[in-house]
């Protein structure tokens, strides 16, 4: 079937896990909502036959944030290093409104060398991706984000 990238931005519940439950718990009404196929999302992660050939090619294939940069891994989300904050938008307090640019440019990009360049085409293994908090246009430092923008990449 192939790799495919995906990206998404939900609200901030409190915490980076936290807003990926609420993520998964949307996402999992919208692919499998009408199916029936999985009660829940817990009876979906136990199909290992599935999950472990093709996945569902969404964020529902990445069940973990973790809070360091540390080395990526596979089934987990990290954070965006500041420095490359800073290179994809000029902060390392963007906003919902920079991130849906990022994102957009990266999916219209027409060479590989523009991919590579945009925010899908961070460095971090397949069945994983990266975080990025989320700002309010006139936000003041310390106060919380408002939203979170994930994306990754799944498939083989």
């Amino acid at each position: 079937m192939g790799a495919s990238s995906w990206g998404y931005v939900t609200t901030y519940e409190g915490g980076v896990q936290a807003s990926l439950d609420a993520l998964h718990a949307r996402v999992f009404v919208e692919e499998f909502g009408e199916t029936g196929d999985y009660a829940d999302l817990a009876e979906l992660w136990a199909d290992g036959e599935f999950m472990g050939t093709g996945g569902t090619h969404t964020v529902l294939d990445v069940p973990r944030a973790a809070a360091g940069s540390g080395a990526p891994e596979e089934g987990t989300l990290r954070p965006l290093s500041s420095d490359r904050l800073l290179h994809h938008f000029g902060t390392g307090r963007p906003t919902v409104a920079r991130y849906e640019a990022a994102l957009a440019a990266a999916n219209r990009a027409m060479s590989h060398q523009e991919y590579e360049q945009s925010l899908l085409g961070e460095e971090f293994p397949r069945w994983s991706g990266l975080y990025v908090l989320l700002y309010g246009e006139a936000a003041a430092e310390g106060e919380e984000p408002t939203h979170v923008g994930f994306f990754g990449c799944s498939g083989d």
